[in-house]
């Protein structure tokens, strides 16, 4: 069941040259419910691409969507990108459980 969405971050940067993953702003991170180290797919809405990866912790309100290792290949700064994540629960909880989900304007700043 999905569990947690960022809607339309924006891309702040890539490092190729770092073991993989996504870094994501500590703020963004704790409103969606991610955890660093927790798995999540990330959809960019620029190009299709779709991956799977984990999520780190970049210092809270720096606005950081920064891309990864061999991710860092499939975005560009500016890109908008879904960041996704999913949880398995028993039918009868799935039935009650409501998504937390994130807007964030251009800045990656959370939208009230």
């Amino acid at each position: 069941m999905l569990k947690s969405k960022i809607h339309r971050a924006t891309l702040t940067g890539t490092d190729l040259d770092y073991q993989g993953s996504i870094t994501i702003d500590e703020n963004l991170l704790e409103k969606a419910d991610i955890l660093p180290g927790e798995q999540v797919h990330v959809l960019n809405v620029n190009n299709g691409e779709r991956f799977v990866t984990y999520a780190i912790a970049a210092p809270r309100g720096s606005g950081t969507v920064l891309l990864n290792g061999p991710a860092a290949r499939l975005g560009t700064v500016g890109d908008k990108v879904i960041i996704i994540s999913y949880w398995q629960v028993p039918d009868e909880k799935a039935k009650d459980l409501k998504a937390k989900v994130v807007f964030v304007d251009d800045e990656n700043k959370p939208k009230e």
